[in-house]
């Protein structure tokens, strides 16, 4: 239950700061999988792209232990690093975002040393000199390669100088409503529907992980329930929070 004076998610952004991408020097986006970059950030990306602004994507994995392998299935999985490798890239193209992969192994992050991953996180975020960094909440990224890297990210941006830290924005995951109850309103709003269309298409650049979610659409519309909790997410808004990178995550 919503706490009493907890908003609902229809006036959860009347008060966030909209993200503004001609403030922004560079922004680096430090997600786990393939396809993670359009889902969660691909608007945000795009509006800096379409500002001038340096944008680069960092990706954790290959995704070779996804299970998705198209509909109807065109791969297998010992030839899905390859093919989520080739569709990352050429979605990446269309949101005219740099891309690294840090060759972590997928669905294993978690088991990863943090401090050894955040020191290569914070590598990248030197070398581009990023304004902000986007990332998952650590505890509400539901997978928990998006909860392992994001409290890697956070560790990165705490080992800088106060003075030369990014800040942190960061996509929780999850209903709404239970997102606006435990953690309040998302403090920063990206409205990506000038670029909705450069979204979608990155989206469906990864083609085994998104033909089943497009055919849906294509049958029940946007609103169908595989995508009912993060259709505002995909075609209005990426909404935020701003982290504090001296305050412990959930897994400290």
């Amino acid at each position: 239950m919503l706490a009493e004076n907890t908003p609902t998610a229809s006036n959860a952004t009347d008060h966030a700061q909209p993200f503004d991408a001609t403030k922004e020097f560079a922004v680096l986006s430090v997600l786990p999988h393939p396809d993670d970059e359009s889902f969660a950030t691909g608007g945000t990306l795009a509006l800096c792209a379409e500002a001038g602004v340096r944008t680069m994507y960092l990706c954790g994995t290959y995704g070779d232990m996804g299970r998705r392998m198209g509909r109807p299935a065109f791969t297998n999985r010992e030839a899905l690093r390859d093919v989520r490798t080739i569709e990352l890239r050429d979605a990446c193209n269309v949101l005219r975002c740099e891309l690294r992969f840090m060759g972590l192994r997928d669905k294993c992050i978690e088991f990863e040393d943090p401090n050894q991953v955040a020191a290569s996180i914070r590598a990248v975020i030197e070398e581009l000199g990023a304004s902000s960094v986007l990332l998952y909440y650590p505890g509400y990224g539901v997978h928990p390669d998006h909860d392992a890297l994001g409290h890697a990210t956070v560790l990165a941006v705490r080992s800088m100088p106060a003075a030369s830290r990014p800040r942190l924005l960061a996509a929780a995951v999850g209903d709404p409503e239970v997102l606006l109850a435990q953690l309040g309103q998302p403090q920063v709003v990206a409205d990506i529907r000038p670029v909705v269309q450069t979204k979608l298409d990155a989206l469906r650049a990864h083609r085994s992980q998104t033909e089943v979610m497009f055919a849906n659409w294509d049958e029940n519309g946007p609103e169908d329930a595989q995508t009912s909790n993060f259709s505002d997410r995909l075609t209005r808004s990426e909404n935020y929070y701003l982290l504090d990178p001296d305050a412990p995550t959930a897994f400290e």
